[in-house]
């Protein structure tokens, strides 16, 4: 009984951490009003919850070439901008290629924090690896 009680709060415990899909109803208004006046031109925006933080989601095929990230207040935390895998600094998949054989980078995007500074993602085996502005390694996501 108590290993059927220990996993059934594992089991909720990853819940919380994976994101979370949203209807836009769910949204606070604070978060809504704060993409709009950083993002006027956010459309047919997707909304998820991550971390405890709010996610926007809008632009291009898939709908997420842009995705922003606000905390509970409204305060903006950073962009991500889907890039060309191409446009990624080359240290980036000098790093993928020594210490992911044979992978290849499935996404790429251009971070951009609330001070200004710039990191790069790049998907690969279905987890996010995170470079600095030089692209050298920083950590996985």
């Amino acid at each position: 009984m108590k290993k059927i009680a220990m996993l059934f709060l594992l089991l909720i415990m990853v819940g919380f951490v994976k994101a979370q899909d949203l209807k836009s109803k769910n949204v606070p208004a604070i978060i809504k009003t704060a993409l709009s006046k950083k993002y006027p031109e956010a459309a047919k925006v997707s909304w998820e919850k991550e971390k405890g933080n709010y996610e926007a989601n809008w632009g291009g095929k898939s709908g997420e070439d842009n995705s922003v990230t606000f905390t509970p207040a409204g305060t903006f935390v950073e962009i991500v901008k889907a890039i060309p895998i191409t446009e990624l600094p080359e240290a980036v998949a000098s790093y993928v290629a020594a210490h992911f054989k044979g992978a290849k980078i499935k996404e790429a995007g251009k971070v951009t924090d609330a001070e200004g500074k710039t990191s790069y993602e790049a998907e690969v085996k279905g987890g996010d690896l995170i470079f600095d502005e030089n692209g050298r390694f920083v950590k996985k996501d």
